[in-house]
């Protein structure tokens, strides 16, 4: 079962219990603090959606990676969409290693050449 809590911390110098809500927030009615907790799967999923985007996944990747979770029956397809990222990153990261190696180099032509 799904549950959300909520709870709302308020002030007013109008005294709730004698005047109702009506008057209570037509005077100098403040919101405090406003609180709320979700239940264990939600926080799973968000917490699954915060590593798909740090991750570097788009908006659209993380709406289609979560449609195919919550629907829980394409473990195959998931696992195809994270190899993919997988090599993604890689490739990205190898680029990035052949620009290291590129500036590696021309330093060191820089001070044989001194």
């Amino acid at each position: 079962m799904k549950t959300l809590s909520i709870d709302i911390e308020t002030y007013s110098s109008i005294d709730l219990t004698k005047s109702g809500v009506y008057k209570y927030t037509q005077n100098d009615f403040e919101i405090l603090l406003i609180a709320y907790a979700y239940d264990d799967e939600d926080i799973k999923r968000l917490s699954m959606i915060m590593t798909l985007y740090e991750t570097g996944f788009s908006k659209e990747d993380i709406d289609e990676y979560m449609q195919l979770i919550l629907s829980g029956e394409n473990d195959e397809e998931c696992l195809k969409i994270l190899s993919q990222k997988r090599k993604k990153t890689l490739d990205k990261i190898h680029i990035l290693e052949k620009q290291i190696s590129n500036l590696d180099y021309l330093k060191n032509e820089i001070k044989n050449n001194n």
